[in-house]
């Protein structure tokens, strides 16, 4: 289903529904004494559908949940996004239920199947990570969990889906959005009554755990990286990452800079491979950025590497040119340098996680354009929040690593 139909449905089902359905809401907690009674977080579901990036940022939540709240953890995702929960396999896949949302059909049928298997397993805390999804709140509601923990729009205007969330948090545009994970799960400890979340989160808080690689996935990469590059002489790995998720295109950065600054970069670093990374969909949009530049050091590895294999090619790279999209959250359980271009939206809210995440942003001051209260649409055209960054700006600041990390590599060959 398209991520636009998604939206009608949400807005012009979900408003309604939602309407009808609060009044319930209120006379079951009522029964079930709800409100009065503290959190059980020991069969805890996070919900999150549609961005696959956020199911990386969650994990020190979850993490923290698991630890203080001694939870079960369970998850809600779409079907298509579940391998991004797989990175750092906090959630075991048994305790995942994938929803199908390829069509209307579909998506109905796996509402009734989503509401027995959150009886089957017990749920009895819900966090809806979803920022104001009106369908999530459904879900929420339809899990039959006592406790519900979610965001809130409080004293804001707009941003309806009812009363379907019985501890809500009220979301703060303004911090980092793991920091606004963090507090929903500190609702569901009760560590604060008030929608607004007083209690601070330390940067400790927000740390991200490392993907374990075994030397067998290391060394299977290296094998494939010499299928599509006999020549490749453990060469240093740049990867490029030109596309962006259809959910918002305007992210991308133009194929023409992407191009300039491969050419660049290998004119400069005769020993280095770049290698441009991408979904099998993508590999003519990608097969573009890879003629333009026009070197045989230039590769189309799009739909080559599966999802799996994505996290052991970072952990080999040496950095990496991305748009801001799903591959720089992945990167971040690696140690991987990630070079990240934001344009409709902020690093400020969602620079990847685990300190190796550099951003190129403008901050214009229409930027960001999208956020919560738009449900992250935008209809600008011209995008010169992410045009107008420039290659050479990109290119100084990754020769200036390139550079040192090169020196690094031969002081360690020496000593």
């Amino acid at each position: 289903m398209r991520v636009s139909t998604m939206r009608s449905i949400d807005q012009w089902v979900g408003i309604p529904a939602c309407f009808i359905i609060s009044p319930f809401r209120w006379l079951s907690d009522l029964l079930r004494s709800a409100k009065k009674t503290k959190p059980d977080t020991r069969r805890t579901l996070f919900i999150e559908l549609s961005e696959m990036g956020s199911a990386v940022i969650v994990d020190p939540a979850m993490r923290k949940l698991q630890t203080e709240g001694k939870a079960e953890l369970y998850f809600a995702i779409f079907k298509k996004n579940y391998k991004s929960l797989g990175i750092l396999q906090t959630v075991p896949e048994s305790h995942v239920f994938k929803m199908n949302a390829d069509n209307f059909g579909s998506l109905v049928i796996d509402i009734f199947r989503f509401m027995i298997w959150c009886r089957k397993k017990k749920i009895s805390t819900v966090i809806d990570l979803e920022l104001f999804s009106r369908f999530t709140a459904l879900l929420s509601f339809f899990s039959g969990a006592r406790s519900r923990v979610g965001f809130t729009n409080f004293h804001d205007e707009g941003l309806y889906r009812g009363n379907l969330v019985n501890r809500p948090v009220r979301y703060n545009p303004h911090v980092h959005i793991a920091i606004n994970f963090i507090s929903l799960v500190n609702k569901a400890l009760g560590l604060f009554e008030n929608p607004y979340a007083t209690v601070p989160v330390s940067a400790g808080e927000i740390q991200l755990a490392k993907a374990t690689v075994s030397a067998e996935a290391t060394e299977n990469i290296k094998n494939k990286i010499r299928q599509l590059f006999p020549e490749w002489n453990n060469e240093s790995i740049v990867l490029i990452n030109a596309n962006a998720s259809d959910m918002l295109p305007q992210r991308r950065w133009p194929q023409e800079n992407f191009t300039e600054v491969a050419k660049q970069l290998l004119a400069a670093f005769p020993d280095i491979v770049i290698v441009a990374t991408g979904a099998p969909a993508e590999k003519d949009y990608v097969e573009e950025v890879v003629k333009m530049t026009g070197h045989k050091k230039c590769i189309n590895s799009a739909g080559f590497f599966s999802f799996e294999e994505l996290v052991p090619l970072y952990s080999i790279s040496t950095c990496m040119l991305t748009n801001d999209s799903g591959p720089a959250h992945f990167a971040s359980v690696t140690s991987l340098k990630v070079f990240v271009l934001f344009g409709p939206e902020t690093p400020h809210l969602y620079l990847p996680l685990g300190g190796n995440a550099e951003p190129f942003y403008l901050g214009l001051p229409c930027s960001p354009c999208v956020s919560a209260a738009n449900h992250r649409k935008t209809t600008c055209l011209t995008r010169p929040c992410i045009t107008g960054i420039q290659p050479a700006t990109v290119l100084q600041r990754m020769e200036i690593f390139l550079k040192a990390n090169d020196s690094i590599s031969l002081a360690t060959i020496s000593g």
